[in-house]
């Protein structure tokens, strides 16, 4: 009888943290799904497999307080009760109130707001030479997502300092000092939230926190669902942004006329979310394994989304790409709450940045992040002539 396929990914290696591609390639034509020696877990490689894994209820999010539970317990709080750290029936009661804020019109109603921001913030820029995460990628989506919550913008650079240290918790191993700050991002971003949600109960206003504290969420629910908002709604579109302008100009292209599907190339491309873990409620067979009751499997998404089964030339970045199925946004119960706003806020931030600087290129190597679950730059140079 045949033997499990196994991987010996070392997910912390510099080489693979700086271009994971060539690593999942070589993986994914050996195995679709493989046991990865170092940690038990299964990982899944190729485009089918991540997707049956992300549709399969079988195949769940199952939060685990982490340790030691009571110095953890700000970072466990906002994970315990956050939606994408449970199934349904709990999963649907925490989405249900969620969702029916965001189908208020938040989304449409933000639009001119965004290309008015994103006008502000390339207006202060210098074109000669400026780092376009510092100066338009991270501010953008920040200030956004803050005004959708209603979270005062002078509270911004504090959004987005918490929301690093506590997404530097989900890489491979994070250190004792990671640990502490995370713990500390927490407790003070349940801190705001808290003291805002009180305020809306007396006050409301046009925004989604008011939204939530109207509904049967408890307020360790609100706190979270906020929490998890506005990280969700920044952190990934910093990312895609960078890591999108970066795939596209070392390709030496351009936006294309149809900035939505060059959109979703920069979300299939170079993806923010790298790995999202499940846990199995029963035996599952995907890729060819099962896996057993209580294991673990971990859909490589970045990997997916450069299967050659699915995407002609994967590793081309291509401004037109279509059909262009990322999974990027995940599928099924767990598909993200926030894409339409990511969408719409990525489209009008992409095509404000090159309707002012229509020549921007790279003017220096970028800095990585240096995190793997996360991919993201730091410090990406550019430079371009105004129009």
């Amino acid at each position: 009888m045949p033997s499990d396929p196994t991987t010996s990914l070392d997910l912390t290696a510099p080489e693979l943290v700086r271009d994971p591609y060539p690593f999942f390639a070589e993986e994914r034509a050996r195995h679709p799904v493989a046991r990865h020696e170092a940690s038990g877990v299964w990982m899944a490689f190729d485009h089918a497999s991540v997707s049956a894994v992300q549709r399969d209820r079988r195949l769940g999010r199952i939060w685990r307080d982490r340790e030691p539970a009571d110095y953890l317990e700000p970072f466990n709080l906002l994970h315990r009760n956050q939606m994408m750290e449970n199934e349904p029936p709990e999963h649907t009661r925490l989405r249900r109130p969620v969702a029916r804020a965001f189908a208020r019109g938040h989304v449409e109603r933000l639009r001119p707001r965004v290309r008015a921001l994103a006008e502000e913030l390339l207006a202060g820029v210098d074109p000669a030479g400026f780092d376009v995460i510092a100066g338009y990628a991270e501010p953008l989506p920040v200030l956004v997502i803050a005004e959708l919550l209603g979270v005062p913008a002078s509270c911004a650079p504090d959004l987005r300092s918490w929301s690093q240290a506590i997404v530097r918790m989900y890489e491979p191993a994070p250190g004792a000092e990671v640990v502490d700050a995370a713990v500390a991002a927490a407790a003070d971003f349940a801190d705001l939230v808290r003291s805002i949600a009180e305020e809306r109960r007396r006050f409301p206003r046009a925004d989604l926190i008011t939204d939530l504290v109207g509904t049967e969420l408890s307020p360790d629910e609100v706190v979270a669902s906020a929490v998890l908002l506005l990280n969700a709604g920044h952190e990934a579109s910093v990312n895609v942004l960078g890591n999108g302008l970066v795939g596209m100009l070392r390709g030496g292209r351009r936006p294309g006329a149809d900035i939505p599907a060059t959109v979703e190339e920069m979300l299939r491309f170079d993806s923010a979310l790298q790995l999202f873990e499940r846990t199995a409620t029963e035996p599952v067979e995907v890729g060819g394994i099962t896996v057993g009751t209580g294991e673990r499997i971990a859909v490589l998404v970045g990997s997916a989304n450069r299967d050659p089964g699915v995407f002609a030339d994967p590793d081309e970045f291509r401004v037109d790409r279509d059909p262009n199925p990322h999974l990027s946004f995940g599928v099924g119960v767990h598909f993200c709450l926030g894409a339409p706003l990511a969408r719409m806020e990525l489209a009008e931030s992409v095509a404000a940045l090159f309707a002012h600087l229509p020549d921007l290129d790279l003017a220096g190597e970028p800095t990585s992040r240096g995190t793997f679950t996360l991919r993201g730059h730091r410090e990406v140079p550019v430079a371009g002539r105004p129009a």
